[in-house]
């Protein structure tokens, strides 16, 4: 056990380290050449009254979030609501204050710690979650695209990327839960030939991760997760157009709809905790293809990072103190993770 969590540390570290290396990479590309007095000036001159309904409407997106996740997890516990939803604003807090989204493994804890779910199986769903985020940032590209068509080779090289590893992880995921019994009979035969008491573990550890995937095989729940993350990104993407009016320049919602795929698909590189550089530079660079002034597409990006960091880190503090939970949890939740995943 000390050896895993021995080798978790360095793990941790090396990412901790990459994140900050892509970070600082992002804002040196976002920020070179732009004058700060000019992005402060429209920090500074913002209607902040605008970023009240964009703070509201995200927080509807955050229960959407809820929603779709107590729906994968039906398979598992069915949980009501209004006991996930803390745990899911402390999953999100957890990757706005730790680097390369560790808040997925504390969510998984503080559930496995609330409701006595398998951490394998709640990180298989918390799994599907993100792939079909990323397939909606792509639906959301297509279908914006005949209304705000881009001529930048790089957008069209992130769609194409994006494209191969979000649709190439989703069928593979569709097919093991398609053919469960075949993928275990693969999976057996592969960790029978490892020496030890791996094979055993690595078995038992994909038999729950087996389990987290089994709504995909039902065609009414894939709809149901689909439809609720197209509901979640699009009340995301108002947030977007609320925080614009308090700016002195104005883009289609279809352009904000291109603009939440791109730094979402940003994101998901590694990168410092709060997602630095890697949310703030695609979407200057995006607003700019789109023909606002560099300046004010900077201030804009940095006030709409702020209004998504800020409320629901806050809010989730707030959750880990009433759940009697503290930064040593933190350290327990990394640490349990690598004992019953690795």
């Amino acid at each position: 056990m000390e050896a895993r969590q021995g080798w978790w540390r360095v793990r941790r570290w090396g990412m901790l380290l990459i994140g900050i290396v892509v970070s600082a990479v992002f804002l040196y590309i976002g920020l070179n050449g732009l004058h700060l007095g000019d992005v402060w000036d429209g920090v500074r001159n913002a209607r902040i009254g605008w970023l009240v309904p964009g703070v509201a409407v995200y927080f509807l997106a955050v229960w959407g979030r809820t929603w779709r996740w107590h729906y994968l997890l039906r398979s598992l516990k069915p949980i009501p609501l209004q006991r996930l939803f803390p745990v899911v604003v402390i999953g999100y807090m957890g990757n706005n204050v730790y680097p390369f989204r560790a808040g997925e493994v504390i969510r998984a804890y503080v559930l496995k710690r609330n409701e006595d779910v398998s951490i394998p199986a709640s990180l298989a769903t918390i799994i599907v979650e993100r792939i079909f985020d990323g397939l909606v940032m792509l639906i959301f590209v297509f279908v914006a695209l005949p209304f705000a068509d881009f001529k930048a080779d790089w957008l069209k090289n992130i769609v194409f990327f994006s494209t191969l590893l979000f649709w190439g992880a989703f069928m593979v995921f569709l097919v093991m839960a398609l053919q469960p019994e075949r993928t275990r009979r693969l999976y057996t035969r592969l960790f029978e030939r490892l020496p030890g008491k791996i094979g055993g573990a690595l078995r038992g550890l994909a038999d729950h991760f087996m389990l987290g995937l089994e709504n995909l095989r039902r065609p009414r729940d894939l709809f149901m997760t689909l439809v609720s993350s197209i509901f979640i990104w699009l009340t995301e993407t108002t947030k977007y157009w609320f925080v614009m009016h308090a700016f002195d320049f104005e883009v289609s919602f279809f352009v904000l709809m291109v603009m939440t795929a791109v730094v979402n698909l940003a994101t998901t590189l590694p990168s410092s905790p709060g997602y630095v550089g890697t949310f703030d530079t695609p979407g200057i660079e995006t607003l700019k293809a789109y023909g606002v002034p560099e300046p004010l597409a900077a201030s804009y990006t940095l006030v709409l990072h702020a209004a998504l960091w800020l409320p629901i880190t806050l809010l989730g503090f707030y959750y880990l103190y009433r759940e009697g939970l503290s930064w040593q949890d933190f350290r327990r939740a990394r640490e349990t993770v690598a004992v019953e995943t690795l």
